[in-house]
C-alpha cells in the first residue's frame, strides 16, 4: 500500500512539473487574451494560460467551449495536461485563434473592463471570427460540469445552450465558489425501498450536479463542484433528486444557502494567505433558513471555508452536508 501511495504521489508531482515547465515558457507568462502578467489559470481544452479576469469570461462561455482550471488550485488529469502540451502554449494557440485578427484591432489589455474582455473572448473562441473559415472548430467533446473534478465526459455536444451563453455573456463574476458535496443523511425513499440520489447546485444561470449513487439513503459523494459567483449573486440552491430511468426524476428535497455571510466576511478580512487560521464569521441557524446548526466561516491554511449542514425542505426527511470555499477574482 505504501508503495502505491508513493507512486501516486510521484505521478502527481511529475504532472505538476510538466505543467509548471509549460507555464514558465516566455509566451505563457502573459495572459493569452489580454496580456496581463503571471497568469495562474488555463483553458485546458483550448490550451491557453489566462489571467483571473479573463478566466471569469471563459467560465461564462460554458465548459463546451472553455474548460477553466487553476494551475495551482485544481487537480489536472493526464489528458488535460497532455492537451496543453500538444497545443504548445499561448503563441501557438493565438497563431490559430487570432490568425485573421483585423489590422489595427485593439485587443483588451490588463486594465480593460469586463465588457471589453467579454466581447473579444467571445469573438475569439465562441464565434471564432479570427480563424480561417476552413479551420473553424466545432467542439465534439465536453468536459464534465463538475468543474475541477478531473473527470471527462463525452455526453454533451458542442452546440449546447447558445442562447443562455449569450445572455450570460454580460454577467461579471466576482469570485469562484468551490462546493464539496460531502454526504446525505436519512434521505427520503422514492423507489420501493430506497433511492438513487444525486445533488444539483444552481447559482444564477449555472447548474452543476454530482454523480448518482445507487440504492443509498445515506450516500457519501465527497465530490467537488465549481461555480462562478456573479456580482449580483443570490442564494445557492441545493436540490436532491432520485434518478428514475423509466419516468421523470423525483425530487427528494431542497434548501438554499445564503452566500452573503461568507463573501462579506472574506471581503472584510482581505487576503487569507496573509492571515493565520481563525474564525472570521458565522451564518446563524434560524427558523427562516434550512441550517441544522450554526455555520462558521473560517480561514484554514490560507483559504476561506465554511461547513454547512442543511435540513432538506419540502420533504419528509433528509439532510445534506457541504463544505464551501470562496476564491475572490479580485485577489
Amino acid at each position: 500500500m505504501s508503495g502505491h501511495n508513493y507512486d501516486h504521489g510521484k505521478s502527481t508531482s511529475s504532472k505538476r512539473q510538466k505543467l509548471k515547465e509549460l507555464l514558465l515558457k516566455s509566451d505563457n507568462r502573459i495572459c493569452a487574451d489580454c496580456g496581463a502578467p503571471d497568469p495562474k489559470w488555463a483553458s485546458a481544452n483550448i490550451g491557453v494560460f489566462i489571467c483571473l479576469k479573463c478566466s471569469g469570461v471563459h467560465r461564462n462561455l460554458g465548459t463546451h467551449i472553455s474548460k477553466v482550471l487553476s494551475v495551482t488550485l485544481d487537480e489536472w488529469s493526464d489528458v488535460q495536461i497532455n492537451s496543453m502540451i500538444e497545443v504548445g502554449g499561448n503563441s501557438c494557440a493565438n497563431a490559430i485563434y487570432e490568425a485573421f485578427l483585423p489590422e489595427g484591432y485593439a485587443k483588451p489589455n490588463s486594465d480593460s473592463n469586463y465588457e471589453e474582455r467579454a466581447n473579444f473572448i467571445r469573438s475569439k473562441y465562441e464565434l471564432q471570427e479570427f480563424l480561417k473559415p476552413s479551420l473553424r472548430i466545432v467542439p465534439s467533446k465536453n468536459t464534465s460540469t463538475t468543474c475541477g473534478s478531473g473527470k471527462d465526459s463525452d455526453s454533451v455536444s458542442g452546440s449546447a445552450s447558445v442562447n443562455k451563453t449569450s445572455q450570460a455573456g454580460m454577467v461579471e463574476f466576482i469570485g469562484i465558489l468551490n462546493v464539496k458535496v460531502i454526504k446525505g443523511t436519512n434521505l427520503a425513499v422514492r423507489d420501493v425501498r430506497s433511492s438513487d440520489p444525486y445533488v444539483v447546485l444552481t447559482l444564477g444561470q449555472q447548474r452543476a450536479q454530482t454523480a448518482v449513487i445507487k440504492s443509498d439513503l445515506n450516500p457519501v459523494w465527497n465530490e467537488e463542484l465549481k461555480l462562478s459567483v456573479p456580482q449580483n449573486y443570490g442564494a445557492l440552491k441545493v436540490q436532491v433528486f432520485d434518478q428514475d430511468v423509466l419516468s421523470s426524476n423525483d425530487i427528494m428535497g431542497e434548501a438554499d444557502v445564503n452566500l452573503q455571510p461568507m463573501i462579506t466576511a472574506a471581503t472584510a478580512f482581505g487576503d487569507p494567505d496573509l492571515l493565520a487560521d481563525m474564525q472570521i464569521g458565522k451564518w446563524l441557524q434560524s427558523n427562516d433558513n434550512a441550517l441544522i446548526r450554526d455555520s462558521t466561516i473560517n480561514i484554514i491554511d490560507g483559504k476561506v471555508k465554511q461547513e454547512v449542514s442543511l435540513k432538506l425542505q419540502n420533504v419528509e426527511s433528509g439532510g445534506i452536508d457541504l463544505e464551501l470555499e470562496w476564491i475572490p477574482l479580485a485577489q
